[in-house]
């Protein structure tokens, strides 16, 4: 599909604006029947709507649940069958670290453990990034035989683990076991080459274990999307873009840095994101522009925050518009409904506004208004396209 489109391409000025609500999709609150974009006061997304052409996205298939690497690779249109990345290189090359061909990279959580050593905590109260940076000082003293050990810190309980040498394997399974009340995981190999590499990691774990005994609450460590560097079609060849983004999370910045966009330096909040949106517009054509305050509340189970969430979204809606973009798309990789505290399988809203979009009968940025919408429930990987016509950068195909 993206030799296809790379084939239709046309030259254009047309300004894109996508802007990604990180686990925007959730489920209706028992007690009211509502969901959190049901229930939270939207007046500028429901505008937007009203003029807009809605639906539902889904980013892998239906009933699997996409990590936010997968998602975000639907909204960029690449189906994440197709091309897989772990989690651990996207928080690699997020905090520009100098990850080479052959490392395998692991995202890692610092989490709380009990006496018995089962987690009470996989994300360890979302320590601050200051404590994180101590505690990865402490493992970056374990030695392993035959690799290089390299450990950094991302932001709050977040770290990357890299292992550096020869014959090294990235098909390995996790040590999160998602859930508490359970050790964590050994780590297996998923292929016999792997065996040695899976070695390697449980002897990191168990040493890491040693490290933190004294440092409740982040007293153990997880691992999970353990990977090499891949090579993926670069999204400025394929689309005929000068493609930015622009997050605060470090590893929406890996994934926009794997796919060959320019990753502009912002600060911490998102008024601070909106505020280098307007600085750089004229240097680009398509803006990726991440939000992540939806997916921390959804996951830490706080109907009421991500509702809050979203209504500080929506405040930022009009100091996009007044930008003057030519289409303008509102989605999320994946949903994160706060009755799940966790990442959910079902489909995300989706609107794309411009001048040919055909608007339709929906006046509601939500699940069930979605749904009506006339571009209906497509595959994630499928909007790109949709985006590059409305933006007048495809040619016919065919005679």
């Amino acid at each position: 599909m993206l030799d296809v489109i790379r084939s239709l391409v046309i030259p254009g000025t047309s300004k894109i604006v996508l802007l990604s609500l990180d686990g925007l999709g959730g489920l209706p609150r028992p007690e009211t029947g509502r969901s959190e974009l049901e229930t939270a006061r939207l007046p500028n997304l429901s505008a937007l709507a009203a003029e807009a052409a809605c639906g539902l996205i889904r980013h892998v298939a239906p009933g699997i649940t996409p990590g936010s690497g997968p998602g975000h690779l639907g909204l960029f249109g690449y189906d994440p069958l197709a091309y897989q990345v772990g989690r651990g290189v996207l928080e690699a090359l997020g905090i520009e670290f100098d990850l080479r061909g052959g490392d395998v990279a692991a995202r890692g959580n610092f989490c709380t453990v009990d006496a018995q050593g089962r987690i009470t905590d996989r994300r360890a109260g979302r320590i601050p990034t200051e404590v994180c940076v101590k505690l990865t000082d402490r493992l970056r003293s374990i030695r392993l035989p035959g690799v290089e050990v390299l450990v950094e810190p991302v932001q709050e309980h977040r770290f990357v683990l890299v292992l550096r040498g020869a014959g090294l394997s990235g098909r390995l399974s996790e040590t999160d076991p998602q859930a508490l009340g359970t050790p964590p995981l050994p780590v297996r190999a998923l292929e016999p080459a792997a065996a040695h590499t899976a070695e390697l990691v449980n002897a990191f774990v168990e040493e890491a274990r040693k490290r933190l005994t004294d440092a409740a609450p982040a007293n153990m460590v997880l691992l999970r999307g353990f990977d090499r560097l891949p090579e993926l079609p670069r999204f400025p060849d394929v689309y005929g873009l000068r493609a930015a983004a622009i997050a605060a999370y470090p590893m929406y910045r890996g994934l926009a840095k794997l796919v060959g966009m320019d990753v502009i330096k912002t600060g911490k909040t998102y008024a601070e994101e909106i505020a280098t949106l307007r600085e750089h517009w004229q240097a680009y054509d398509f803006f990726f522009v991440h939000y992540k305050d939806t997916d921390k509340a959804g996951e830490d189970g706080k109907f009421d925050a991500k509702v809050e969430a979203l209504e500080r979204f929506d405040g930022f809606v009009p100091a996009v518009r007044d930008l003057g973009p030519d289409v303008l798309v509102v989605s999320g990789d994946h949903a994160t409904p706060s009755i799940l505290a966790a990442h959910g399988w079902q489909p995300v809203p989706v609107l794309l506004w411009s001048r040919y979009c055909g608007a339709d009968p929906v006046t509601a940025f939500t699940e069930r208004a979605c749904a009506a919408g006339t571009l209906g429930t497509l595959p994630a990987h499928h909007l790109m396209p949709l985006v590059l016509a409305n933006a007048l950068r495809l040619t016919k195909f065919g005679a």
